[in-house]
This record gives structure tokens, sequence and C-alpha cells, in this order.
């Protein structure tokens, strides 16, 4: 991708009908090489604070790790994953002392200078990598209906609306190992639309209506437009939702670039 471009993004955080947030999301421009951009997404497990706690420690090991991270010399998919290896790691020692059992998904993306994108996933929290309007690749949820659609038992029409939808076969802070499912993109391209969300979200939304929202809104608009409508489409049940969105667009485009995109939506 030559140097024409630049990156558009937004976040949006909202509690759903439930009590507690226990979602976290986190886009983050590296402190000292342009171009260079970090998006999250935790959906914490466990208890009236348990959840949140570990979704936290997924944005605080994220910031730390990627405050240090050299992309000139490191390899994005390696910090990726190290950073759910040690939030696995400290939910779990977590877990111990307080005696409840906080988990937490993650879906992250890192963006290098020159538009390589490297993504590594935990759980039911997605990434999605659009097009235009198409659907070029999404992550796969690692759950219990996810698995019976893979066997061929339940169509994924089925498994939205199962009881045990929100059933998780990997995440952090269990007793085994992380499971960190990876994906490399070797060039983002101008018109291209990196996504991550929660099941809050994504939940109440097509590919085809997601590329749709993406590709013809700004990040800003498209963040508050799928909050207000997987709100109304939860009609009074849904979770906490989350997402972060990043866009490749031209440079010569008039539109204001990113000053007060990467300030959270709340």
């Amino acid at each position: 991708m030559d140097h024409g471009y630049r990156l558009s993004a937004a976040t949006g955080l909202h509690k759903g009908d439930r009590e507690y947030q226990q979602d976290q999301v986190g886009l983050f421009a590296h402190p000292r090489v342009t171009g260079c951009v970090m998006g999250v997404v935790a959906d914490g497990m466990g208890g009236r604070t348990g959840g949140r706690k570990a979704s936290d420690q997924v944005l605080l090991t994220a910031r730390q790790l990627f405050e240090r991270f050299s992309p000139e010399s490191e390899d994005a998919t390696s910090i990726l994953r190290q950073i759910g290896q040690e939030a696995h790691l400290v939910i779990k020692l977590t877990a111990i002392a307080a005696e409840q059992e906080p988990h937490s998904t993650m879906a992250a993306f890192l963006i290098n200078p020159g538009g390589e994108c490297h993504w590594v996933h935990t759980g039911d929290s997605r990434l999605y990598h659009f097009r235009g309007n198409q659907l070029v690749r999404r992550t796969k949820d690692q759950s219990y209906v996810q698995a019976l659609v893979d066997q061929g038992e339940m169509t994924p029409e089925e498994a939205s609306v199962h009881p045990k939808s929100n059933v998780l076969l990997h995440c952090l802070g269990t007793e085994e190992e992380a499971r960190l499912d990876k994906h490399y993109i070797p060039q983002l391209q101008i018109g291209d639309t990196l996504l991550a969300c929660s099941d809050g979200l994504w939940h109440y939304f097509t590919d085809e209506e997601l590329g749709s929202v993406l590709h013809s809104l700004q990040p800003r608009e498209a963040s508050e437009f799928l909050i207000e409508k997987a709100r109304s489409r939860a009609m009074g049940g849904g979770d906490n939702l989350s997402i972060a969105i990043v866009k490749v667009e031209p440079l010569a485009d008039s539109r204001p670039a990113v000053g007060s995109a990467f300030a959270p939506l709340r």
C-alpha cells in the first residue's frame, strides 16, 4: 500500500441491559511509530466484578506490551500471542486469590506501518476484515455451538438461538492453556475495514449487514449506529457490547483526519 492513506478509527462501549459492564475495548496508537495501531476487545465473565477485572487485565497487558513493541524488529503475531498468554496467566492467578472464576475473551489486531496486519483471538469475540462491503475473512468462534456447526450437527441459524450459545470452549483464565488463533493480512488496501467486537454486538447482525454499514459510514457513525441497532434488536435482553473499527482511507479525503478518533465512545 502506498503512503497515500490514513487510518480512521473509533471505539464504542455500552452496558446493554446488564447491571455490570464487563466488556473492555481499547484502540492504541504506538507511542513512537506513526501508522502502528492496535485494537483490542475483551469480554469478561465471572461474578459481579470478576469479569471486569479479567477484561481490564487484557487491556492493561495489551497497552504495556504494545508500548514496548518495536515494529521494525519484532513480530506482531508474537506480541499479540504474548499479550494473550500473559493476561491468561494473571487472570488465572487472580482467580486463585479471589475465589471467583474470572475469564475473558480477547480479539486483538495490530496494524504495522505500510499496512500489514496481524490478528489473534480466543473465545467468541470476533475480528472481521472487509474489503469495501464484502467480507474477506472473520474469526471462528471457539464456542460449543460453533463446534456443533463444524460437525454438521447444527446450522449457523440454529446456533445463534441455541440456549448454550454463550458456552465457550476456550478463553483466557481457564485451567488449560489459552488457544490463541492467529491470522495475517499481508497488505490492507484503501477501502478495507477491520472490526473487533464482542458477541453482544455481532449476535444481532449478518456479515452482509456489517459490511454494508462499515462501508457506507465513517467509523464513529458506524460504531454509534451498530450499537443503537443492536440495542433495539435485543429488545431489553442485550449483553454488554464493545466495538473497535479501523478504516483505511485515501489521504486526499477532505474529511478531518483521525484526531479524537482514539478517544473511546462512552
